[in-house]
């Protein structure tokens, strides 16, 4: 069987690698929307109709469950794609819960990272006037990020200066968690680590997505893919060039998993 995760361009493989980890028996195919990327800085009409198109295709592949790998693409079409198609589909939010509910009796506040479409979108606004009866969250637009992300930047000295820009009219102090909302985002985890004050926690929505994954195949029966793990990459460009930048990107990422492991 074949699980399909979708995203704009290379942000869903912070997903796919927390998969891959919990799920090594399956089988993925990896759709980037290259054509269109990113998301954050369109309309939500326009990527409404991207992501249909792309997952159109997606199901041509015989796909037995699908992940949107995208807090904005979920935002904006998770809900028709359920309705169109009968496979089990997944989504994803900010993680925007879990903080509030870790930071409760701390004192502290939550600050989210996110692109401006997801923070623009009634379903966010919707999740966070659920969960935050107190008034700790905070939300800061990163759209730049998604474009540093796509072009493979991890220069320590240029993306540190880009967070201390973002960050210089907040206190810190009053925060105890960031949540990053954007898939892309987690890339910079461990650079986050080293430059936010050593009590902010960091946290982003990969793991219960996978968590949500895990239990709905169950249900479905298919929990026991006969898979290996094995990725195929596809995107709507057809570029090779952005294939092997999945596949870079992919390994990075799996990489820095391992080294984190074997330092832990």
């Amino acid at each position: 069987m074949t699980i399909g995760f979708f995203d704009s361009g290379i942000g869903g493989l912070t997903v796919l690698a927390e998969a891959l980890r919990r799920l090594p028996t399956q089988d993925y195919l990896y759709m980037a929307d290259t054509l269109h990327v990113p998301y954050g800085t369109k309309s939500k009409e326009d990527v409404r109709n991207f992501i249909m198109q792309t997952v159109e295709s997606m199901m041509t592949e015989h796909l037995d469950a699908l992940v949107i790998a995208c807090n904005t693409a979920t935002s904006i079409a998770v809900a028709e794609l359920r309705e169109r198609y009968s496979i089990p589909i997944v989504g994803m939010e900010p993680a925007v819960k879990p903080a509030v509910e870790m930071n409760r009796a701390t004192g502290k506040r939550v600050l989210v990272f996110a692109t401006q479409l997801t923070l623009q979108q009634p379903k966010y606004y919707a999740l966070v006037s659920r969960v935050d009866e107190q008034g700790i969250v905070d939300s800061l637009p990163l759209p730049e990020l998604v474009y540093y992300c796509e072009a493979l930047q991890f220069d320590r000295h240029i993306m540190e200066q880009y967070f201390m820009e973002k960050l210089s009219s907040y206190n810190l102090d009053e925060y105890g968690i960031v949540v990053l909302g954007c898939t892309h985002y987690p890339f910079y985890t461990k650079l986050l680590r080293e430059l936010l004050p050593s009590h902010i926690q960091i946290v982003d929505g990969s793991a219960g997505t996978i968590r949500r994954l895990t239990a709905l195949l169950s249900r479905y029966g298919i929990a026991e893919g006969g898979g290996s793990g094995q990725v195929k990459f596809m995107c709507t460009s057809g570029d090779p060039a952005y294939i092997d930048k999945l596949q870079t990107a992919l390994h990075l990422l799996r990489n820095e998993e391992k080294t984190a492991e074997e330092t832990a």
